[in-house]
């Protein structure tokens, strides 16, 4: 059985997919970087009967005209002392450096591709899904600047906006937000464009358990490029 949480990050993909396709033109603003910290305020069953019915529109203010800027981070690349290894899938065509030792688990369908999961507490996980767009769609920014991103996605699930931040890496840009959401997980989520797809990774942990993991899921999330090296 898919828990809540899980089927809320798909539907949530699934949501971002048809906006790009519907409501967005092929050029995307010239993007920016940018973090906040803010907290969202629709109730949690406004925002789940929306979803299910199909009918939330995801509506964002136009982003400012800002001169483009092409520094990139450099991808992360450490294996933590052992504690991430090295995980290319040819298939899908993306490379990370995932939780050593955790378990690994092929596509559940409506929840992720793949996800790796602590032996121990099944709460602590890490998941990616990836669900087509228009091939005109080449960039996250198509769906307006991160702040307004985060917003938006902290209010369809009633959760607090902890962080929202960009980053181009291996010439890819990537939206990364930290929530916190109403049953008490701390949530890393990040949202990327590449070859006819959108990415999500979304790392989860208890808020109690959230310090000894935080590093961890930084890492990894740095680590993934949705291609092959």
């Amino acid at each position: 059985m898919i828990s809540p949480r899980r089927k809320s990050t798909r539907a949530l993909l699934l949501l971002l997919a048809t906006d790009f396709a519907s409501a967005f033109s092929p050029s995307a603003p010239a993007r920016h970087t940018s973090s906040t910290s803010l907290a969202a305020t629709p109730s949690r069953r406004e925002a789940v009967a929306s979803l299910a019915a199909g009918s939330l529109a995801f509506v964002l203010p136009a982003a400012p005209a800002l001169a483009a800027i092409t520094d990139e981070t450099p991808r992360v690349v450490t294996r933590m002392g052992g504690l991430l290894e090295k995980y290319g899938d040819p298939l899908r065509g993306f490379v990370i450096n995932c939780p050593s030792g955790w378990n690994k688990f092929e596509g559940e369908v409506g929840a992720y591709d793949i996800k790796w999961q602590d032996v121990v507490s099944i709460e602590e996980n890490l998941k990616i899904s990836s669900t087509p767009v228009k091939s005109t769609t080449t960039s996250i920014e198509a769906l307006g600047e991160v702040k307004a991103v985060g917003e938006s996605l902290a209010a369809k699930r009633n959760a607090k906006l902890l962080m929202a931040e960009d980053r181009l890496t291996e010439g890819v840009l990537f939206y990364t937000f930290e929530f916190a959401l109403p049953d008490n997980t701390h949530q890393m989520l990040q949202l990327s464009v590449n070859k006819g797809k959108i990415w999500s990774l979304d790392a989860n942990a208890s808020e109690k358990r959230w310090p000894k993991r935080a590093e961890l899921y930084k890492n990894a999330m740095g680590s993934f490029v949705p291609k092959l090296l």
